[in-house]
């Protein structure tokens, strides 16, 4: 996740060493991790403004570059506790609860306004870190924002992304950690238009009725997936559930409940918890589910 250009003489040359631990082909990979950088007595700052040359990682050149009216729809993912006091590219230390966010070439730091276009929720935030390097996403976000803007149920999520010039307030809340409320939520329109912009066709009814479940038998409350198992149980130990491997990904869960009104409460649960978007799965082997 942090990131910084330095100048090495070697043989007589000048050369840039580039470190980071953005993520790869969704894998935050710690061979580019910068180590620490001492923080200023005044704590997170918003000065200087850093934008850096160019850098290049797996072939591929990022030019930073200060857009004043960058507007993107992409992918969204998130991180969490496994970079916990890690070095940003800024110079900050990671925190997973602060709203902040990661992105390849906008200033260091820079406010933008962050739209999931599955939940419509939109908010502010703080981007203060280099990557995803991969061109599949657009941002990866920290779980403070991913919870406030409903998308920790893992993989990666539809976003638009919009920078703004917020007032030294709004600026001051999230340097110091904490949220702000919402902006207005997307209405159902703007959002069926803006998914159609990125080129996600929308699902035949068939597939967007809810599922009618069985009233016997045994069900989870899957919260999150991973392909990462120490993420997977991170999260699990964090909030009481279970893991278990199913397909190609570890999935984090609430349950075993055996009955279809003891999950639908397992998803109010789960709600409460800030996991808004749980599923029900139905007649899951518990035997290979992982309790903690």
């Amino acid at each position: 996740m942090p990131w910084r250009v330095r100048p090495v003489a070697t043989g007589g040359a000048l050369m840039l060493m580039l470190g980071s631990c953005g993520m790869i082909d969704g894998q935050r990979d710690g061979r580019f991790r910068a180590g620490s950088t001492p923080l200023t007595s005044r704590g997170v700052s918003d000065l200087p403004i850093k934008i850096g040359a160019p850098y290049t990682i797996g072939g591929v050149t990022y030019t930073p570059a200060d857009v004043r009216n960058y507007r993107a729809l992409g992918y969204a993912s998130w991180y969490g506790e496994e970079l916990n006091g890690n070095r940003t590219a800024n110079g900050e230390r990671f925190e997973p609860s602060a709203v902040s966010a990661a992105h390849r070439t906008l200033p260091l730091p820079s406010y933008i306004e962050v739209t999931a276009l599955t939940t419509g929720r939109t908010i502010l935030v703080r981007v203060n870190d280099r990557g995803p390097f991969t061109q599949a996403r657009e941002l990866d976000l920290s779980r403070g924002a991913a919870e406030q803007l409903g998308i920790l149920g893992g993989g990666a999520v539809p976003v638009r992304v919009r920078r703004v010039e917020p007032a030294e307030a709004e600026r001051a809340v999230l340097r110091s950690g904490r949220r702000l409320a919402e902006r207005a939520t997307e209405g159902k329109t703007s959002l069926a238009q803006l998914r159609g912009e990125l080129g996600i066709r929308p699902q035949p009814a068939s597939y967007t009725a809810a599922p009618v479940l069985p009233e016997l038998g045994l069900y989870t409350v899957q919260i999150a997936s991973f392909t990462s198992k120490d993420r997977a149980e991170a999260l699990a130990a964090r909030v009481g559930a279970n893991i278990r491997f199913a397909g190609s990904a570890w999935r984090v869960a609430f349950g075993p409940y055996t009955s279809a009104g003891e999950a639908h409460a397992g998803v109010s649960y789960a709600a409460s918890k800030g996991f808004r978007d749980a599923i029900i799965i139905a007649n899951d082997d518990v035997a290979e589910t992982s309790a903690y």
